[in-house]
C-alpha cells in the first residue's frame, strides 16, 4: 500500500474522509462536500483508487442480527518461528471466515486474531476443531469481549 505523499492534497483527504463516512455517497454530493465539479471529483476518486488509497467498498453488517454477536481476541504463540511455520499458519487462517483479522505482532506472542462467534459454545467448538489445529500453534490465550466500546475502520486524516 502506498504511503501518504505529496501526491495527495487536502481535497483528496476531504474526499477520503467523506467516503469513509459514507461509501455510498453520490458523486454529486461528494463534489458539493469538497466544492469541486462532479467531473473533477470522479477523476480524483478514480486516481485515489488506482493509486491504492481506496482499497474498496463494503457494507458494515450487524453481527448481533447475523448470529456472530460474540467477539473473541486470541493470542497465538507458535511452536517455532521459522519461515515455513509462519507461511503455513498464514495460509491456514485465510480459509476460516470466523477469523476476521490476523496480525503478526512483536512481543510475548506471535499472532493476534480477532474472531466472531455466536456464543461461547461456538467459540469452544471453533477452538477445538480449528484454532488448536492450525499449523504450528503451541499455545493460545483467549479474551472474550464483554463490551465493544469503540469499533471503527475509519482512519484519522489530518487536514
Amino acid at each position: 500500500m502506498p504511503e501518504a505523499s505529496s501526491e495527495i492534497d487536502k481535497i483528496d483527504l476531504k474526499i477520503l474522509n467523506v467516503l469513509q463516512q459514507d461509501g455510498r455517497v453520490s458523486n454529486l454530493k461528494l463534489a458539493e462536500a469538497v466544492t469541486l465539479s462532479p467531473t473533477a471529483v470522479l477523476a480524483r476518486v478514480q486516481r485515489l483508487t488506482r493509486d491504492g488509497y481506496i482499497l474498496g467498498y463494503e457494507a458494515r453488517l450487524n453481527p448481533l442480527k447475523l448470529g456472530a454477536g460474540m467477539m473473541v481476541f486470541v493470542e497465538v504463540l507458535l511452536d517455532r518461528t521459522t519461515p515455513n511455520v509462519f507461511e503455513a499458519f498464514k495460509a491456514a487462517v485465510q480459509v476460516h471466515g470466523e477469523i476476521m483479522e490476523c496480525h503478526m505482532v512483536a512481543g510475548g506472542f506471535d499472532y493476534l486474531l480477532k474472531t466472531r462467534m455466536a456464543d461461547m459454545r461456538a467459540y469452544r467448538d471453533f477452538a477445538g476443531t480449528v484454532l488448536w489445529q492450525l499449523p504450528g500453534v503451541r499455545e493460545t490465550r483467549t479474551y472474550a469481549v464483554m463490551e465493544e466500546v469503540k469499533s471503527t475502520t475509519r482512519l484519522a486524516l489530518g487536514f
